[in-house]
């Protein structure tokens, strides 16, 4: 009677585990509609963990030119072809009791009609879809381990943002009052190489402009301008950090022979930026993008004097 009573019992464990998988895997197929694509849509968070959602929020909000280097930021599977994501759950590993990791094959297609038929692209590709059970619902909580690829460009992209800040703060305070003044001062940075040292300090090696505006219309009209390259010293200061000193690169004749001494191992790429008036100009197109957006500057053209207006 006990080995009959423990079989049934061994039956039916069976058969709620077995049930149990199949609702996970069909779960994971669920999920999948939610993988982030073109764009995260607002009822995706209703399907991921809340962390996750807000790891993704933050990343497809940012500007787009500060993840351009990073198509998994945006394009996490179907990438930017206008192909349709065709996912079929392979597997589920049931890690613990509130963890799941599914393994989905993507495959890339056509929408139906377009170019006579709704063919594959490309042979699968395998994904991992992390879930993790909150509130007796399964959801998703990663993908292909990106969440700490996001949270690690994140943190990167506002140091960087803060850096940047405090390099123009300094340019325009120490540097931009000795240039003829217009309404607003927008420098252009261009970053060579940084350093962080065990102490509180670090190393920027950069090629560095100082502009002049004045605002005409939809116009960023140029008053003045100037090159500062060199080496400057980050240091703790208030509130984070601060410019503590700048090593410049001398005028004249002296430039080759001090731009060698101050940037030394990166001189190359120093070179490579300052001496292409097309990368300079991409840059600071780039970066007078970013500061009128982010301080809502209506403006579309920036103008030398005596050169066509560049449209933003």
């Amino acid at each position: 009677m006990r080995k009959i009573l423990f079989t049934v019992l061994a039956v039916l464990l069976f058969t709620a585990c077995s049930t149990t998988e199949e609702q996970l895997k069909q779960r994971a197929n669920e999920l999948c509609a939610y993988i982030p694509d073109h764009a995260l849509l607002s009822k995706s968070r209703d399907y991921m963990t809340t962390d996750f959602y807000a790891v993704l929020d933050t990343m497809f909000n940012m500007p787009e030119f500060e993840a351009m280097d990073h198509e998994w930021l945006y394009y996490f599977v179907t990438g930017n072809g206008g192909t349709i994501a065709d996912y079929e759950v392979k597997a589920v590993e049931r890690i613990d009791r509130s963890h799941a990791v599914a393994t989905i094959l993507v495959r890339q297609k056509w929408p139906e009609g377009d170019n006579g038929a709704d063919l594959s692209l490309e042979e699968p590709e395998e994904h991992r879809l992390y879930m993790e059970r909150v509130n007796g619902e399964w959801l998703m909580s990663d993908f292909d381990e990106h969440k700490a690829d996001c949270i690690r460009y994140i943190a990167n992209n506002r140091k960087e943002q803060a850096w940047r800040d405090m390099i123009s703060d300094y340019l325009l305070r120490e540097i931009g009052s000795q240039y003829a003044q217009g309404e607003i001062c927008i420098p252009t940075l261009m970053i060579a190489a940084e350093e962080d040292c065990e102490t509180e300090i670090a190393w920027v090696w950069g090629d560095f402009w100082i502009y002049w505006y004045n605002i005409s219309g939809d116009t960023l009209k140029t008053v003045s301008g100037g090159n500062h390259a060199g080496k400057m010293l980050i240091c703790a200061g208030d509130p984070y950090w601060d410019v503590c000193s700048f090593e410049q690169t001398e005028d004249g004749a002296g430039n080759d022979a001090s731009a060698r001494r101050i940037f030394g191992e990166h001189y190359d790429i120093y070179m490579n930026m300052h001496s292409n008036a097309d990368v300079r100009e991409a840059v600071r197109k780039e970066q007078l993008s970013e500061y009128i957006h982010r301080h809502n500057i209506p403006a579309h053209y920036y103008q030398d004097y005596g050169w066509p207006a560049v449209e933003l």
